[in-house]
């Protein structure tokens, strides 16, 4: 996830929900935990976006698959669920949110997700890996615009900076006359694909902030439990949700033919939908235990590293095509992130400073 927003989880100033065992952890055993997030964080999402080319450059067609694939694996993360001592007691004392609420939550998040996560599919299936996650990057402008209205963020001049060149980069690659599509894709379907690949990027910055709201406003709870009890079950609706779509849609009766046709074999077939699957809930791992460990900031900088990471290991994996265009929307985008990171940076210092004044304050003067 990022986002120009504040933390979701764990509060800096606050240890809420964190195990005491982490709290004892020496300084080399604290860099060893977040260099393994940093590395789920990251190459999860781009072993994921990979792995989705991947199945349609081989014979893959089936869009609710691929929707399918991006929540099915779910439970893997009940793993740190379980390893996260139970808070379960004074989390329902401060709990002010109905069972009936929750669930509504859930559900309308859930169905959400699942509707970007066909947008992306689609988007996917008509783009290239390397263009494809260029547009993604979209989303921190569209999360800037989000936070501004639902969250009451700061729209500051590094944030506009970003949100400008973010929207230029993506202009670019719309009006690229020498875009490099996939075999058998038309000028037509590049459009399609480039239209819900950006829907799908404003849909998700729409989501963070409608979660940060629930948070705030709604659970008035942000623990590291909490945060991931709603991702678990969020994506449990969405993944049933996605199951629905696949039969109702028809496409289930395709699937046998699509595997015996799947130009790298069955078993490749099946091990390209599991490995997607899980890659997406590693990268699900990466995200909430860099917050857990560090600051939802540092998760946020490390995701937008994440999205300028994936075009270039696409070059590498795909051979895609550069154009000058394509070249210069990255270097624009890359910019875009540089002032997205430094504006967090900026807000950090602020966050920092005043939480020492605080501390300072409450020292008293000597008699």
């Amino acid at each position: 996830m990022s986002g120009n927003q504040e933390p979701i989880l764990v509060k800096e100033e606050s240890v809420v929900g964190i195990p005491t065992p982490l709290l004892k952890l020496k300084s080399w055993q604290w860099w060893v935990l977040v260099s393994v997030n940093i590395f789920f964080l990251i190459g999860g999402q781009a072993a994921s976006v990979l792995l989705g080319r991947f199945y349609y450059d081989e014979g893959g067609n089936s869009k609710w698959m691929a929707t399918l694939v991006q929540t099915a694996a779910f439970p893997i993360l009940y793993i740190p669920l379980l390893l996260l001592p139970s808070s379960a007691s004074v989390e329902s004392s401060e709990s002010s949110c109905s069972l009936k609420y929750i669930v509504l939550i859930y559900v309308l998040l859930g169905v959400i997700i699942a509707g970007d996560n066909m947008l992306y599919s689609v988007g996917l299936l008509y783009l290239s890996a390397s263009t494809y996650s260029l547009i993604c990057a979209t989303q921190l402008a569209f999360n800037a615009v989000f936070s501004y209205f639902i969250n009451a963020q700061k729209f500051t001049a590094l944030i506009l900076n970003s949100v400008v060149l973010l929207s230029f980069s993506a202009a670019l690659i719309a009006l690229n006359d020498d875009a490099d599509t996939p075999s058998g894709v038309s000028r037509s379907k590049y459009i399609v694909g480039f239209v819900c690949t950006l829907a799908a990027s404003a849909l998700y910055s729409l989501l963070l902030s409608l979660m940060q709201f629930s948070f705030e406003k709604i659970l008035k709870r942000e623990t590291f439990s909490v945060v991931l009890e709603m991702q678990i079950y969020t994506s449990l609706v969405a993944t049933c949700v996605s199951v629905i779509g696949l039969f109702a849609s028809g496409e289930w009766r395709t699937l046998h033919g699509e595997m015996e046709g799947y130009h790298k074999g069955q078993a490749s077939y099946v091990l390209t939908l599991v490995w997607t699957a899980v890659t997406w809930q590693v990268c699900s791992v990466g995200v909430v235990g860099l917050i857990f460990l560090v600051t939802s900031l540092f998760s946020n900088v490390i995701s937008t590293l994440s999205l300028a990471v994936t075009p270039l290991a696409a070059l590498v994996v795909f051979r895609d095509k550069m154009s000058g265009v394509k070249i210069m929307a990255m270097l624009i985008a890359i910019w875009g992130f540089a002032s997205y990171v430094y504006q967090n940076h900026i807000d950090d210092l602020k966050v920092r400073q005043a939480r020492q004044q605080a501390q300072a304050g409450r020292v008293e003067p000597p008699c």
